[in-house]
């Protein structure tokens, strides 16, 4: 369905005509490709900010009945309800750091700290809390480690919330999870909404991931000729 907001919006092709080449001595191969590619990026920023607001406007999740318990960085016990804090949105992080690795996870570390320094800021706007099943006396020291400041651990209690979520196999291994939850107006805590591409729906040739994505490593990698490399992974220290 196209909105009257939709209707009214120039095509993407007309306003790609405005771009101007920043350095001289262009081709006018790569003059008409670029205008091309830009049209297709105004297309996609549109698209993007229709999927914000069909997200933004989902119904009331299902009501979080289960007790979850975690240890907050004071070494409370408490609830979920408890991590909101002055919030009525509470965004979660489940990292793979759990007791039997020996490290975190490479790749959630990496994306742990483009949020550091964000996390200042989004706590400003909504709770921010990063999960694991490590003791979160463990989870801080590899923090301070890594000269973070802004984010807030939590240890989860058991291992309940991993498995109902499907991230913990029998095995110990885990998967990362990103998971937003909503205080009603009634105090209840509803699921907002959870990243679900999982692995079976990747395309071909591709890792899983969400969309948009929301590591920076890689949206920063895809604006160069190489893009992200098929074997190549960041590291805890290089």
């Amino acid at each position: 369905m196209t909105t009257n907001a939709e209707t009214a919006l120039k095509p993407a092709a007309q306003l790609a005509q405005q771009a101007k080449t920043p350095f001289p001595g262009a081709s006018a191969e790569y003059e008409s490709a670029r205008q091309a590619l830009l049209a297709e990026e105004i297309e996609f920023r549109r698209h993007m900010t229709r999927l914000v607001a069909q997200r933004q406007a989902l119904p009331p999740g299902p009501v979080i009945t289960k007790d979850y318990r975690f240890k907050d960085e004071q070494g409370f016990e408490v609830g979920l309800a408890d991590l909101f804090g002055d919030k009525n949105t509470l965004v979660t992080y489940f990292w793979m750091y759990g007791p039997q690795r020996e490290r975190p996870c490479p790749m959630c570390t990496n994306w742990l700290g483009a949020v550091e320094g964000n996390a200042a800021d989004i706590k400003q706007r909504v709770a921010l809390k990063i999960l694991g099943r490590s003791p979160v006396e463990r989870q801080y020291a590899f923090a301070q480690e890594r000269g973070w400041r802004d984010l807030n651990f939590v240890q989860t209690i058991g291992d309940d919330y991993a498995k109902d979520l499907g991230i913990l196999m029998d095995d110990g291994s885990e998967y990362p999870a990103l998971v937003v939850f909503q205080r009603d107006g009634e105090g209840q805590v509803r699921l907002f909404w959870a990243s679900e591409m999982t692995l079976e729906m990747a395309d071909p040739g591709q890792d899983p991931r969400d969309a948009p994505d929301i590591a920076s490593l890689w949206s920063i990698l895809d604006l160069t000729p190489g893009g992200r490399p098929a074997d190549w992974y960041p590291k805890l220290k290089y």
